[in-house]
């Protein structure tokens, strides 16, 4: 039995704050966004790292909600 998985948002305001996480992460990181959106010609690496340093960031900010730290690293 297969699992159909989506990539749909469980809060769809929070769109517009990870797509500007997304181009912050690719800055720091290097990585040119496709501007067509089509990945496809993009390094599996580069995607990779990029998804990590995203997870990685909203890690953080959980972490700091819980915590009541105001401060951003």
């Amino acid at each position: 039995m297969s699992r159909r998985r989506s990539n749909n948002l469980q809060v769809p305001q929070a769109n517009a704050a990870l797509q500007q996480l997304k181009y912050e992460a690719a800055q720091e990181l290097g990585i040119t966004i496709p501007q067509d959106g089509y990945y496809g010609n993009v390094v599996s690496r580069e995607t990779g790292s990029l998804g990590g340093y995203i997870t990685k960031k909203l890690v953080q900010q959980a972490e700091q909600s819980l915590s009541g730290s105001s401060r951003m690293q």
